[in-house]
Order: structure tokens, then sequence, then C-alpha cells
């Protein structure tokens, strides 16, 4: 993390201030020092960070950190003093004199604060010195992590037959992949989260009588983070040989690295073979690895585990297998716990309530499971005694040597991270135990954070995205609901991460969590989550470097704390007030020039103040489920808005429907230009509104309420500008046609498309639509059958059709819709007939067919429901529920 703060300071506000210092005398030399010898850092800082191993190492990491963020505050503060108007024109401002430069105090503060920065960059530098703290040159053998790794790996690689749950399907499916198969080497990688037990179900693999017995030479190596490779090739030379208790090759110990891949390659050559290859961290270790071992004909077989899933994807190149080893259910975690806790399989009455917490800590985790069993077997087995110990696990996991050792293993993977990504995952730290975060906040978190860079390839969302994925990756990050198309929706951490995270986040000062159990706060405390009540944090407290503040589940917030709070936090980033009780907007959030994000969500606020317009960098702002129906026109002032989210939904008289109330849009919406989402905007006033919306050609999410028919070809014209348009909702006035028609072709990225709204005809654009993933049609009362039409979108994933279609029959005609996996047929009240040919929706998982009252059959059977995982019916006759139930029964 360390890292991180001073890669920040370099790749921004260095460059801000050498910029500034252009038009300052006498501090040039100070800058180029600091820029200096920060470069110089950074180059220790990696290892520091993951080594922390002395109490020296953690004050000079700790004492580097704190630079990074005096001098990230010293450029806030700077930008903060400067008058408004110098703000907007602040890169690039040419002052005419230097006598005017001189005597501005914001600079002159600057200077002064440089010179203050310099001696404690010197301090730093000569601290590292005088201790010596050459991180580089220290051998790997003493890390204590290390060592503490291989003894947890060497207890699964004996663990007992007996111990082991949930073994028997996934070895077997292993074995059949090893013995089966094509004669071609293959791998089979097995990939999962650390102490998933990965290493245990592949031993047991290893050492099975039929893989013995079908292989004529194995080996087992563990890789591990730090290898050399020619330490690993000796020691598989050393296996191979003497399980055929031959003498190894002379001269093996003097052997380069070429030579002993030659060696293995040639001893290797045309025999049947399965090496083990455990635990891999990189791609480029397994190409370094595999070039040791021949490709034959001959059945032979490689084996990987790894932490990482697309290392496990790359290892098995065009041929062979990966398999997950996902953490255990409720059923199989009780079953270990209770055989390495009571030596049985069953748990007396009064300790099942606490067996239930821990098992809940441990969330599936064999090696959590066992190493908790452990500790509390040494324990007296009485709920008072059992209780301390759930009490003081946080305690426990700084002290215990089996807890310790397990947080170790699991902390591998942090340590692990480059630079930009623990910031990341340090952020979910905040948020409670098992808390569901949606991706899309998430990721918007972190750039008003500044944990995200822009490139040229990518916006900065997605490149936060690819950090999503990247954690995921790493088993770090758990995904918690996806889209049928893949996409990751919400997700949360495993409860023991969410405790390592904790510990790294409080001791490098990343923020603080004030609740009923912590209550005193460090003096520069940068961001601050308060859980229930804003009674944990002292009134008189200031917050002058504070850079996020999160409100959870907080009941009342006095009139008197929001103005004392609100005055002192003006270097503030992120503001989360959701379900806050607000029924204003403060006046001193006006002064927070820095705000990049700004969430109402769930408040009372009805209306926004004209002040809003000063937040020049707010990014966000989110007014879902709040009653605010109007927009200052201050608001459109705001250059780097990307996303403007205000709307609730209410339910409409059609249960299936819900009503969107959005914003009243106005003149000069189309100022925004930078904005990507934009939900809901109501046109009603249509005309130039309208219009302006084809200004805002960055748009990738934009939703359109209450659309007269007049005004549906000036949308299309707007539409037809935003090339990268991947979401759009358009609804209707009660009555009113939906006319669109685009004037060339239509957004060619667009994968959800939701209409709400007569339709006369049906638009033909959408059958051109080639990345169309969801379509909604709601109320469109067509008289043709639209089907035809979207057959053969190559795409589409989801279709529904609500009121939609006033015609007697549905065709769904051979060979069509092949990726359609969700299909909503609803309040369809002319439908007679859904006809199904043959080839037609082969991957459809989830029917619904609700309120169609007129239907007299559907096809269920000949194939239609062979891979349905959820059939739904509502709202239907009794005759029709009746011939369902005798067409199941002969299927």
């Amino acid at each position: 993390m360390a890292e991180s703060a001073v890669t920040f300071v370099l790749e921004r506000f260095v460059p801000f201030l050498e910029q500034e210092v252009n038009r300052l005398r006498g501090v040039w030399g100070e800058v180029e020092y600091i820029r200096d010898e920060l470069e110089s850092i950074r180059g220790f800082l990696r290892d520091a960070d993951a080594r922390e191993e002395s109490e020296e190492v953690k004050a000079w990491v700790n004492q580097v950190r704190d630079i990074a963020y005096d001098i990230e505050d010293t450029i806030d503060e700077f930008t903060f003093r400067l008058p408004q108007h110098q703000r907007r024109r602040f890169l690039g401002f040419l002052y005419k004199t230097i006598k005017f430069v001189k005597h501005l105090k914001p600079r002159s503060h600057l200077a002064a604060q440089i010179q203050f920065i310099k001696s404690k960059v010197l301090d730093v530098s000569e601290r590292r010195l005088r201790y010596g703290l050459n991180f580089h040159e220290q051998g790997s053998s003493s890390d204590p992590v290390r060592d503490t790794w291989y003894d947890i790996r060497g207890v699964a690689l004996h663990i007992e037959e007996a111990e082991l749950v949930a073994i028997d399907n996934p070895r077997e499916k292993l074995i059949g992949w090893l013995l089966e198969g094509e004669s071609r080497r293959e791998v089979v990688s097995v990939y999962g989260m650390g102490g998933s037990g990965k290493t245990t179900l592949v031993k047991k693999v290893y050492d099975h009588q039929r893989v013995k017995k079908h292989f004529q030479h194995r080996a087992w190596i563990t890789v591990s983070k730090s290898f050399k490779i020619t330490e690993l090739i000796k020691d598989m030379i050393k296996q191979l040989w003497g399980k055929m208790k031959q003498s190894e090759p002379q001269g093996v110990d003097t052997m380069n690295e070429d030579t002993l891949k030659e060696t293995v390659n040639d001893f290797l050559k045309q025999k049947r073979y399965v090496i083990i290859l455990d635990d891999i961290w990189s791609k480029n270790d397994w190409e370094v690895l595999k070039n040791a071992l021949p490709y034959s004909n001959c059945g032979s077989r490689i084996m990987v585990t790894t932490r990482f899933y697309d290392i496990a994807s790359f290892c098995i190149e065009h041929y062979g297998h990966v398999h997950n080893q996902e953490c255990l259910g409720q059923k199989d975690s009780e079953t270990l716990f209770y055989k390495k806790t009571f030596q049985e399989n069953s748990c007396p009455h009064e300790l099942q309530e606490l067996s239930k917490k821990f098992l809940k800590r441990c969330g599936g985790l064999p090696l959590a499971i066992v190493a908790i069993g452990g500790v509390l077997l040494t324990k007296e087995k009485i709920v008072t005694e059992w209780d301390m110990v759930y009490r003081s696990f946080d305690y426990l996991l700084e002290t215990d040597d089996k807890l310790k050792s397990m947080r170790n293993i699991l902390s591998l993977s942090y340590n692990d991270l480059p630079y930009f990504l623990k910031p990341c995952l340090l952020y979910l730290g905040f948020f409670p135990e098992d808390y569901i975060i949606g991706s899309s906040k998430l990721i918007k978190l972190w750039t008003a954070e500044g944990f995200v860079r822009e490139n040229k390839r990518m916006t900065i969302e997605e490149v936060a995205k690819s950090h999503l994925h990247e954690l995921i990756n790493r088993s770090l990050i758990q995904v918690v609901e996806t889209g049928y198309d893949g996409r990751v929706k919400k997700c949360r951490v495993h409860d023991l991460i969410h405790d390592i995270i904790l510990s790294k986040l409080r001791a490098q000062k990343f923020g603080a969590i004030a609740d009923e159990h912590n209550t005193k706060l460090l003096e520069k405390v940068r961001r601050l989550f308060i859980y229930k009540s804003v009674d944990n944090v002292p009134q008189n407290k200031t917050f002058s470097h504070l850079r996020s503040l999160f409100m959870f589940e907080v009941v009342t917030i006095p009139k008197s704390y929001v103005h004392a709070f609100f005055s002192s936090i003006r270097l503030l980033r992120v503001l989360d007030l959701t379900d806050a009780p607000l029924e204003k907007l403060p006046n001193e959030i006006a002064n927070l020039f820095h705000l990049r994000y700004l969430s109402l969500k769930g408040t009372k606020i009805k209306k926004l103040p004209k002040s809003i317009g000063k937040l020049q960098n707010l990014e966000t702002l989110d007014l879902k489920r709040t009653n605010v129906r109007e927009l200052p026109s201050d608001l459109f002032r705001l250059k780097h808005l990307r996303s403007l989210l205000v709307y609730k939904y209410e339910r409409a008289l059609d249960i299936l429907v819900r009503n969107i109330l959005g914003f009243y849009g106005e003149v000069g919406i189309g100022n925004l230009v930078n904005l990507q989402e934009l939900l809901y905007i109501d046109v009603n006033q249509g005309g130039i509104i309208v219009r302006e919306l084809g200004r805002l050609s960055q748009l990738r999410r934009l939703g359109i309420l209450e659309l007269r028919r007049d005004d549906g070809p000036e949308l299309c014209s707007s539409i037809d500008k935003m090339k990268s348009l991947r979401h759009l909702v358009v609804t209707s006035q009660e009555e009113e046609v939906l006319d669109l028609h685009f004037p060339s072709s239509p957004p060619p990225l667009l994968q959800n498309l939701y209409l709400r709204g007569h339709l006369e005809n049906f638009p033909n654009w959408i059958s051109l639509l080639q990345n169309l993933k969801n379509i909604y049609l709601v109320g469109s009362r067509l008289k043709d059958d639209p089907l035809g039409a979207l057959q053969a979108l190559p795409s589409l994933m989801e279709l529904t059709l609500t009121r939609a279609y006033d015609g007697e029959e549905l065709c769904f005609k051979a060979g069509g819709f092949q990726t359609l996996k969700i299909l909503y047929l609803t309040v369809l009240k002319r439908l007679k007939f859904v006809r199904v040919e043959d080839g037609a929706m082969p991957h459809l998982e989830v029917l619904w067919i609700v309120e169609c009252e007129m239907l007299e059959e559907v096809p269920i059977g000949d194939g239609m429901l062979e891979n349905v995982k959820f059939f739904n019916l509502a709202g239907m006759t009794n005759e029709f529920l009746t011939f369902v139930s005798n067409r199941e029964a002969d299927i």
C-alpha cells in the first residue's frame, strides 16, 4: 500500500507540482529532489510492503506512506485555496507578472509546504540507510510467511483420508480426466482460493492406485511464488529416477538449465507420465516449466494447481480440462468441523449456535475449518469458553499459531497483488461482513478515489472493470450475481478475507470504521465509515484530511452535527449518504470542490440547491429512490459529470410492470458532454431538450421517459450520434405511439433495449443489432408476429413480450433464437398458440408464461424444455394447467 501511495503521487501530483513551481522561485530544486527520492524509495516498497517483518521496516514504510499523503494533502489544499475563477482555468493559466505570483497567498503556502515535505523525505531516506533497510538483498530462506506456507502445504499432502469430506466426486472426475481422453499430452488445471483444498484433492488423485498403475512415471513438484527452475528440475529428476530405482545422471548438480531440461525430455520421451505442478502463480512460470516436459502421443498428463482462473485456463492451452475447487457447502462444512473439533460427526446441543457462527466465518473454506477446529479442540467444550474465542477471533488471528498460519496463507494472495489493485481490495474492508455490493457502484467509488488510471484504449470505467475481474480471477472477490450474459452484477468478499483486509487497512492507515466498538479515531483519518450512529464520532473532532465519508444504517443526524461535521471536510472526494435520514442537503456540501462521488440514494431529499453547481469535479450524482424531480440549471455546468442517476420505481396497476419516475428534462442538459449514464430523463416538454441529447455522444446508458410521438424522429437523430451506447430505455406517454426510425443505423454496440409504448409497426432496425443481448417490448400491441425479425439476432439471450402482441399465434421457427436463454411471455391476452419448430431455442433455461388467458397449448416436450431449469406458469386457466400437467406426465 505504501507503494500505491507513492506511485499515486509520482503519477499525478509530482507532475502537477512541477508545473506549478515554474511560477515560483526557489523551490524547483526541492521538487526535483522530492521526485528523485520518491522514485528511488519506490524501488524498495514492494518487498517491504509484503514482508514488514521488523518494527524498523514497519515504521519506515509508515513514514513513507505519511509523506505521500502529505503531498496529496498539500496539492488538494492548494487547489482549494485558489479563487474559483483560477480553479476553472488552473491548467494553462498564465500570470502576467512574477510579482503577482510571489504575493499570491496560496502559492506562498505551497512553497512553504514543499520545503517541509523535502525535509521529511530527506529524513526518511537517511533512516533507510541508517538501519540498512536493503530489502532486496535479504535472503528468502528466512521469510516466515514462506516457511509457514510450506508447513501448511506439508499438512495438506499428508492429511488422512478419513478426515476428508466431499472429495469423492471431484477425485473421480479428475482421475477420469487423467486416465481417459486422447493420447496426446493434456493438461488438467485445478483452481480456487487459497485454502480451498486444491493440494489435498490433487494429492489424493496422485496417490490413487488407478493413477499409479496407469502412469509409469510420476513426479510431484511444488512450485510456489519464488522458485529456481534448476532446483525444481533437479527435484523432478530425483523423483523420476528414484521411482525407477535408478541412479541419477552424473553431473546433475552442475548442469545448467538447458541441460537439465534436455535430460528430463530425453528420459520421458515416448513414455506415459503424469507430473503435478502444485501452486503456479504466473503464466510465465508455466511457460518455463512446460518446456521441460516432452510432447508425445503416449497419453501423458500434467496437472497444475493455482489460485487464478486465467492461469488455469492458460495452462490447458488447446487440450485439457479445468476444475474449480469451490468452498464446501453447509452440510460438508459441518461434517469437517465436527470431525476436527469433536472427533465425531455430531455437535453438543449447547454449542450448536456458536458452531454455526464459527462455520459462517469459515465460509466453507477447508483450511479455515481445520484451523479453527484445531483451536477449539484444545478448549473446554463449554459455551463461555467458546464465546470468548469467538469474540477475540481478530486477536487470535494475530497471535494463535494455527490461526496465524492460516492468515498468512490467505495473505499471500493479497501480498501478490500489483500496487494498483491493493487499494481496490482494501476498500471492500469498510463494508460489513456479508455485505453485497453492486459492481457498478464499486467501480464508481474506485474511480472517484483515484485508484484507476485511464489509458488510451480504454475508458476509466473499463479499466476499473478489468481491475474487478482481476480480483475475481485471483479468488479474492466472490461473484454473488451475474447476468445471463456473464456480466458481474454483485459481489462480496469471503469473511476471512474480510478479516485480513480489515487488519491491513488499519495497519496501513487506509481508513477507519466508527461503530460502537471503535470510537477512537486517528488524527489524520482519510476514509471514515460511520455505522449505526453518528454518536460514535466526537463532534469536536475535525477531519481536515478526510477523503471519503460513508454513513451506514444511521437513524438520526442532528442538524448541529451536520453543520459542524461538514464544515471541516473540504477535501472530500467521496460522500455516500445512502438511506441517511436527510431531508435537505447541507449548505456546506457546496464547498466540497474536490468531491467526485455523491450518493443521496434513498434519502428524503426532494430538491437540490443551486449551489450544487459549485461541485466542479463531481463525476457521479446518485439520486435513486429520492423524490427529486427537478434539477437546478446550475447542475448543468458540471462538465466532469459522468453518471447522473435520478429515478425511482413505482408499482403500476399491472403487477408485472414497474413505473419509472425520472427527472424533468430542461434546457442545458446538453452541456454535460462527458456523461456516460443518464437515467432517467422525462422529455415530455420535447423539442429542444430531445435535440440537446445529441450532444451527449459519450453516453453508454440512456433512459428516456414520456416521449411524444412527434419527438421520435428527433430522438433517433440524437441517438444516432451515440456510437458507444449500450443500454437504451424509451417509454412513451399513455396512448402515444413510439415512432422510432433511425436516419442511418442504430447504435452498433447496443446490448440492452427496453421499449414501452404502442408500436404501429415493428422497428426493423432492431434486427440489425448484432450485439443485442436483452430486449423488452412492453405495451407494444403489435399486430404482426415480431419473432421473425428477432430470431436471427446472434447475441440475444433474453426476450420479454408484455402486452406486446395482439395476435393469436407466435412461431419460433426452425433454427431460430440460437442463443436465447430467458423467455417471458406475459399478458398476451389474445394469444392461443405457441409453435416451436425443430432446433429453435436450443439453449432456453428460463420460461415464464403469465396471464396468457386464451393460450390453449404450448409445445412442452419435443425437446423444447430439454435445458429449461425454471418454468413458471401464473394467471393461466385451469384447462391450460391441466393440459400442461398431462403433457409433463407424458414426457
